[in-house]
């Protein structure tokens, strides 16, 4: 049945506000409030208690509507205000600007058919409705529009589709969960898949670019249609191959629109999108294959091929491989062109894929991000459909994102962070993503970034800390005006943010003058002048890099999260954030601090829609990350403050616990180290289980661009803090093997200045050494995204650490 429905709005340009009268229900239930709503005591209760009774008569034989189901709870909504008359909820697919949407819980004539008696109701609509938009930041006129001619009745394509689940984790591919929805807020939002979200943004903006590749030095764009379209010729090529529901559809290679088209692709076929880094062994490569049931390997290169070759017998699921990048060096059964096989499935039926997609539940799981497996065997971290669009959704509203936004994909892909902004938030959102070339790590970055100009940029620390370090190595190369220039305006620009970080919007005298002949130049060079997000995650950053970029007016907001909360928990934006804070809470997420100590540290635990389903074929491990209530245990350490900020101090595994029993929190005390002294690359505290901390050190020094491999060349700005203290060397070699008196000195100066700090003699550093070579993921020290993996190291310097506790 279609009910009478009122539209308020103001100028189409702007937000508007939907005002729809709700058809008849057949049950109504007490509703729970939001916002503040009188109720007025128990006579009103009981007035409001015959109002139901009345209504239930008069329309039980109405069939019930999307807008009763919501008032009823049958379908979960975001309601953001609710009185014993009437409810407000966010559209949840919003056509143009709609907002929200306010349903009068008494049913209603058609607005031609009103009486008398309804103008009570109408008249308090209209003022609920102008409370709330004034709320909303909704402040102009208002247009009445009679749209009675609406079919309010839900759309099958609509319809929120969930598997049944008795419990909030599963560790088989096909199972399906609980979600942590709530009634209201953020989390109550209905929920959706993937395959769904991209529907409704192709719909959206069909002609607009998703993606963009550089080929032969000329950028190729591809609109949303056309990426869809893909997506289902790839689905269509997955399943002649024969491709399995819930078996695994692995990528292995650098970013391209081949991996984003292989992921949709894959979960359009009914498989299971499975990224694997460009940097594993074959035999870490066939480990997750196997973990996952792969049919399909989607490979780059012959680099990434050879790896699979090498395994490819002892993949009993596998069924073909699919190289995305350049020509065969050679056939083989089963071994295809991205051409040929993008070709293979046009004789498969659309209507196999739109049976398939119709199919997939959003409490279901479409994706596994792998760990790095730095203490075992990687975990493949089952992630739902919800999870992703939920969390896309959620990212977006923090980051105020809209189709605008525009971003460079060079981390791996392979890992959630990169994964979600560079093709979920971008789906989500109806953004564009840039690839970058594969030397990106290497030294094309920046160029690319100019070329680009993207208005949003995600960067591990150790990528914000090279581009530090080629600033100061400029800057040491400047002349004494500019140089002068360059510290007055860095001071001015540490100033103004710190005052924002504060609460304080005053600008110091002169910013506007450094922002004119500092900033924006610098801005400009490293291709971020459009920039209006910096992000900052997957690894701890230090104090020093993050001031450093918030003296140049680029203010670094830290993201906090997991693998196993699909990327984000918490997050900081320009108009909340505190150095060494890591944001707050996503919107509708939830922290609990489990046995906090004293000073209200503890271990982080998570709760929200973004918690994944489980680890796959591994029960035990994922009893261990969810406790008996469902909530994620992180393993990290951490407090709030008073004002909700989140500090991360360290992890649970990462503690070191001396012979004294003390425990010792690695990270802070490495940082330390780092932010007293620039001529160090790495820094990592050793001493579980031994009297005292040592420390091993590794030295600024070149990279080659081609390897990755550190060289034992020094960095310009090493070599000017060498200078500065009084040494000529200008290799790391020459200062290891001299034992260098002036870096000796200078390093003993700064981990006093460390140990003065520290809040007992058990976490003071006792010994150091510095180690010949950095670290680097070819030497096997860092992840794929730079970080430390300490098993690693402890192992690879197993003797000379020993030779700290028996010298």
């Amino acid at each position: 049945m279609a009910g009478p429905s009122l539209l308020l709005s103001r100028a189409l340009r702007g937000p508007r506000l939907l005002l729809r009268l709700r058809t008849p229900s057949a049950a109504l239930q007490r509703p729970q409030r939001c916002y503040s709503a009188d109720t007025g005591g128990n006579s009103d209760e009981v007035l409001k208690a015959q109002q139901v009774d009345e209504a239930r008569r008069k329309y039980a034989k109405s069939s019930p509507t999307i807008f009763s189901k919501i008032i009823d709870r049958v379908i979960p909504a975001e309601i953001v205000y609710e009185d014993e008359k009437c409810l407000v909820f966010r559209d949840a697919n919003p056509q143009a600007p709609v907002h929200l949407l306010v349903i009068p819980k008494t049913p209603i004539a058609r607005i031609s058919d009103v009486s008398d008696a309804d103008a009570g109701l109408l008249g308090y609509l209209v003022v609920i409705a102008s409370k709330i938009a004034k709320k909303e930041g909704l402040s102009e006129g208002y247009r009445l529009v009679d749209m009675t001619s609406v079919d309010l009745e839900e759309d099958e394509d609509t319809e929120v589709k969930l598997a049944p689940a008795d419990s909030l984790w599963t560790t088989e591919c096909d199972g399906a969960v609980q979600l942590r929805m709530e009634e209201m807020g953020d989390a109550s939002s209905p929920p959706i898949t993937t395959l769904q979200m991209f529907r409704e943004t192709v719909q959206k903006y069909s002609d607009k670019v998703a993606f963009a590749k550089k080929r032969d030095g000329q950028w190729e764009t591809t609109t949303y249609l056309q990426y869809y379209n893909k997506c289902r010729a790839a689905a269509k090529g997955f399943l002649r191959l024969g491709l399995e529901p819930f078996h695994g559809v692995g990528i292995l290679g650098f970013n391209a629109p081949e991996w984003l088209i292989s992921t949709i692709g894959g979960i359009m076929a009914g498989g299971l999108a499975v990224g694997i880094y460009t940097s594993n062994s074959p035999e870490a490569c066939q480990y997750v294959a196997e973990n996952c049931k792969a049919n399909i390997l989607v490979v780059e290169n012959p680099q990434q091929l050879a790896k699979i070759l090498q395994v490819q017998d002892q993949l009993p699921h596998l069924k073909a491989i699919v190289q995305y990048s350049g020509e065969l060096e050679e056939e083989r059964p089963n071994l295809y062109t991205w051409k040929d096989f993008m070709e293979l499935g046009e004789e498969v039926p659309d209507s196999d894929v739109d049976a398939i997609i119709a199919s997939r539940k959003a409490n279901q799981c479409c994706l596994l991000i792998y760990t790095s497996g730095t203490t075992g065997q990687p975990k493949g971290v089952m992630l739902s459909h919800d999870n992703i669009t939920w969390t896309s959704k959620a990212i977006g509203k923090r980051m105020r994102l809209n189709k605008d936004v525009l971003t460079v994909s060079y981390l791996p892909l392979s890992h959630i962070a990169a994964q979600m902004l560079d093709i979920w938030i971008a789906i989500c959102h109806g953004g564009a993503t840039y690839f970058a070339q594969p030397d990106a790590l290497k030294g094309s970055l920046v160029s690319t970034l100019q070329e680009v100009q993207p208005t949003l940029f995600l960067g591990v620390p150790r990528v914000w800390e090279k581009i530090q370090e080629r600033m100061k190595e400029a800057e040491s190369k400047a002349s004494f005006i500019k140089l002068k220039i360059s510290t007055w305006a860095k001071g001015v620009g540490l100033e103004a943010g710190k005052n924002r970080m504060n609460g304080n919007t005053d600008t110091p005298w002169g910013f506007m003058l450094a922002d004119a002949l500092v900033f924006q130049r610098v801005k400009a060079a490293l291709g971020l002048d459009h920039c209006t997000l910096s992000l900052t995650g997957a690894a701890p950053i230090t104090n020093d890099t993050m001031e450093f970029f918030l003296s140049l007016n680029i203010p670094l907001m830290e993201i906090y999260g997991m693998s196993e909360c699909s990327g984000p928990h918490t997050m900081s934006q320009p108009d909340a954030f505190r150095i060494p804070s890591c944001g707050m809470e996503l919107e509708g997420c939830q922290t609990r601090i489990h046995r906090p100590e004293e000073d209200g540290t503890g271990e982080i635990c998570f709760w929200g829609r973004h918690v994944f389903m489980g680890y796959l074929n591994m029960e035990d491990s994922t009893k261990e990350a969810l406790d008996e209530e469902g909530w994620l245990h992180s393993g990290d350490l951490g407090k709030h403050d008073e004002d909700g900020f989140l500090y991360v101090t360290g992890r649970i595994k990462e503690l070191i616990i001396t012979a004294g029993g003390e425990n010792i929190p690695l990270v802070l005390i490495e940082t330390a180290v780092k932010d007293e002294l620039p001529i160090i690359s790495n820094a990592m505290l050793v001493g579980d289980k031994r009297k005292f901390l040592s420390m091993l050190l590794t030295l600024k020094c070149k990279v080659d661009l081609e390897s990755g491999e550190p060289q034992d060349d020094l960095t310009p700005e090493a070599i000017q803090l060498c200078q500065q203290l009084g040494s000529s060397a200008t290799r790391v070699s020459e200062v290891v093997r001299s034992k260098d008196p002036a870096i000796n000195d200078a390093i003993n100066r700064g981990m006093e200045r460390v140990n003065q700090k520290a809040t007992s003699n058990a976490q003071k550093v006792q010994k150091w050494t510095i180690l010949e070579k950095d670290f680097s993921i070819v030497g096997g020290e860092l992840g794929p995204t730079l970080k430390l993996r300490r098993p690693v190291v402890l192992k690879m310097y197993e003797k000379l650490i020993d030779e700290f506790y028996t010298s």
